[in-house]
């Protein structure tokens, strides 16, 4: 398995860093859509936050269920167990699963066993992608190019929290809650807007125009190369760092404080850009929240607000055809207007 870049060595974005940290932090915020220029080094944070994500408490089962769940967020299998006695559980890594491009639908949601139903004569579920991606993160690479009947499949999971597989004689429904991070290049296609409205942050990545920037990206990158494992080790105390921060931010968000104020004022904004809807407006306070726990403040502010209004809300704009200025523009503009920043 190739070894990740640490997530402390990308360079410069750090929208997109920090738009991942939130959505490690808060997975109702409903994950991260990282699109721009090649070579910008999306994949490489994407792949690196899975690398250092705190480990998890889980069931030894196939779609790692949480011990201290509800029963209607607990697969058939550990339904049955907790009815005889507690779940035995164990530390984990936290899944992060890629979807390719030419997955076939069966890959995705699942089957039937084939080997089990050809050998013993069973109709067995076989899970799929969507299983194994269980409070996890879900990754899929070049997401504007994905099929229309893998995005179906995605926008009603995402959409309900489960999976529901009735096909060659099986019904199986079982949990599938998962952080969807896509990233692409919007030049080589339009990301379907149902998919992109389940997004919770959008983030937008363009090559560095600065000189020193660019010889310290493309330095970092040459090291890592020509030693993975060194290098790794070199910036091994600086991801502990922002593990702690993780783990420190998701025990401290619930204690986080929205004050009415900070509500107005993230109505006022959403007005002013006259987004569709009160998703973006949620997005817009958990968002905040969670990079208030990140700073440990106690509660959302103004600047909190500021800090991620652009990623929250920039996909949710309408399109104006008497405004030639892109979305970020637009929201930075009201954003300028309503706080004075």
């Amino acid at each position: 398995m190739p070894i990740p870049f640490p997530f402390s060595a990308v360079v410069a974005q750090e929208e997109m860093k920090r738009s991942l940290l939130i959505a490690a932090i808060d997975p109702s915020i409903g994950g991260v859509l990282v699109f721009g220029d090649r070579g910008t080094g999306k994949s490489t944070a994407i792949r690196g936050l899975a690398a250092l994500l705190p480990k998890m408490r889980a069931v030894d089962c196939v779609y790692n269920c949480d011990p201290e769940a509800g029963e209607d967020a607990l697969c058939a299998e550990c339904r049955t167990k907790r009815a005889k006695g507690p779940l035995k559980s164990r530390m984990v890594p936290v899944p992060v699963v890629d979807l390719p491009l030419g997955a076939t639908e069966d890959r995705v949601i699942g089957a039937l066993d084939l080997e089990r139903a050809l050998t013993k004569g069973e109709k067995a579920f076989e899970p799929g992608l969507l299983a194994r991606a269980h409070r996890g993160f879900l990754y899929i690479d070049e997401v504007n190019l994905l099929e229309d009947h893998l995005v179906d499949s995605l926008l009603d999971v995402a959409a309900s929290g489960e999976n529901l597989v009735e096909r060659e004689g099986l019904s199986i429904r079982h949990p599938a809650r998962f952080v969807l991070v896509g990233s692409g290049n919007p030049e080589e296609g339009e990301l379907r807007p149902q998919l992109q409205d389940r997004f919770g942050l959008s983030v937008e990545v363009r090559t560095p125009q600065d000189l020193p920037t660019r010889m310290k990206v493309v330095r970092l990158r040459d090291e890592f190369e020509r030693d993975p494992p060194a290098f790794v080790q070199k910036w091994k105390r600086q991801d502990g760092k922002v593990r702690s921060q993780i783990q420190k931010a998701r025990d401290f968000l619930p204690t986080v404080e929205v004050p009415d104020a900070t509500l107005e004022q993230a109505g006022r904004l959403c007005i002013k850009l006259g987004t569709d809807g009160l998703r973006g407006e949620l997005t817009l306070i958990r968002a905040a929240r969670a990079f208030a726990a990140l700073k440990g403040d106690a509660e959302v502010l103004d600047a909190h607000l500021v800090q991620v209004a652009a990623s929250a809300l920039r996909h949710r704009l309408r399109r104006d055809p008497l405004d030639e200025s892109g979305s970020t523009s637009r929201v930075e503009r009201a954003v300028g207007e309503l706080f004075g920043e």
